[in-house]
């Protein structure tokens, strides 16, 4: 296998993940809890920056043309234009701040999860914003529906991504 080879097949085992762990959830009347964010966490903990946001943009451009790796199995443009559009691009945002915190930080597992929480803020700010203007809700309304529900969970996946990468990037530094 050549150098260039195996990384995408990362991205490509990645993104299926994403797709796997977006039916993964608990339906909420705005916005699901899924496990996407998991698995959009562990792209930007292992891959280089370009390969992770390859990984992300694989799952959405997936989504957008119709596929339905979407949350609930949906897909569609109608999808990432609506209320919730906002997170699945914010997934984007996600594995940039994390990928290239990797590059630039010196490795240690509080590093690792201190990117996976920045990288949530990151997901959380895009998304409600989007889901502001779309929807014409009010922020303390907004914070209701997408981000107070989501924050004990996103902790608990910030963790389960540090804790899965911590065996990959330890065995990559020997």
């Amino acid at each position: 296998m050549n150098n260039q080879t195996k990384p995408l097949i990362q991205c490509a085992l990645l993104a299926g993940a994403i797709a796997i762990c977006s039916q993964i959830q608990i339906p909420l009347p705005m916005v699901p809890i899924n496990l996407a964010l998991l698995a959009v966490h562990v792209a930007g903990i292992v891959l280089k920056p370009k390969y992770a946001i390859l990984t992300v943009l694989v799952y959405i451009t997936l989504g957008f043309i119709g596929l339905p790796v979407f949350s609930n199995f949906s897909g569609g443009a109608q999808v990432l234009f609506g209320p919730t559009g906002g997170y699945i691009l914010g997934y984007l945002l996600d594995a940039i701040l994390i990928s290239y915190g990797m590059q630039k930080l010196k490795f240690s597992l509080q590093t690792v999860l201190i990117l996976c929480i920045i990288g949530t803020l990151g997901c959380y700010i895009f998304g409600t914003i989007w889901f502001m203007i779309i929807t014409q809700t009010a922020l303390p309304l907004a914070l209701v529906y997408c981000v107070i529900p989501f924050i004990p969970g996103d902790m608990i996946k910030a963790i389960l991504a540090t804790l899965l990468a911590k065996r990959y990037l330890l065995s990559k530094r020997i």
